[in-house]
């Protein structure tokens, strides 16, 4: 069996504020863009360039069911963890583009780390771990 996650839905309030932070700050690429008329939405796709992990589904929330936990869809903990395999450079870039570090960089046994919000709010780390897969692969890359 073989099985992987493919996308990850991050509710937003705004497709085009959504897809701007994270295609201009974060450096995301845009996937997919398809307006679903039916339904009133748009399936909104971006992923960070280069990786080979699940994407994340930008879904506008809907109703007022959905809009109290833009920006808090793990109750305040972090939630998602974006690996890189150069924490300095990517700190540095998100700093100069106004991303908001919540906590201080650390180096930890298992590698680099700082907490970033998101525009709503959402946490992720930024982490280059030590002897990670993420740097195996871009170490055999040409």
């Amino acid at each position: 069996m073989s099985q992987s996650i493919g996308l990850v839905s991050i509710l937003v309030k705004d497709y085009d504020e959504a897809i701007a932070f994270y295609v201009d700050v974060l450096g995301f690429a845009l996937i997919e863009d398809t307006p679903i008329p039916k339904q009133m939405k748009r399936w909104v796709v971006v992923a960070p360039n280069g990786g080979s992990g699940a994407q994340i589904l930008l879904a506008k929330a809907s109703n007022d069911q959905q809009a109290p936990f833009i920006g808090n869809q793990a109750g305040g903990r972090v939630f998602l963890f974006l690996y890189t395999d150069d924490f300095e450079r990517d700190y540095a870039v998100y700093e100069s583009r106004g991303v908001k570090f919540v906590r201080s960089k650390v180096r930890e046994p298992y590698g680099t780390v700082a907490v970033f919000a998101d525009l709503y709010g959402n946490q992720w780390d930024l982490i280059e771990l030590v002897n990670s897969p993420i740097q195996r692969e871009s170490a055999s890359s040409p």
